[in-house]
């Protein structure tokens, strides 16, 4: 169950930080930025988890090929 909860949060994360690149893409709006500041360290510890999260959601990959694989 725990496995569950973080790829349900990790996948969450990563769209929040895909989303904020689309305000940035199509806006210039910095969501991110707009709420804890351009270089303040709450910033810098939200996009390091969203990159950390991309990086673990690089493993659905792997599970989806073994999943093809069985059926």
């Amino acid at each position: 169950m725990a496995g569950k909860a973080w790829n349900y949060t990790a996948l969450t994360i990563a769209i929040l930080g895909a989303l904020n690149w689309g305000l940035i893409g199509f806006f210039n709006f910095n969501l991110v930025a707009w709420l804890f500041g351009s270089e303040s360290w709450l910033s810098r510890i939200v996009y390091g988890l969203v990159g950390l999260c991309g990086l673990y959601l690089i493993t659905f990959y792997g599970q989806l090929g073994q999943q093809e694989n069985q059926q």
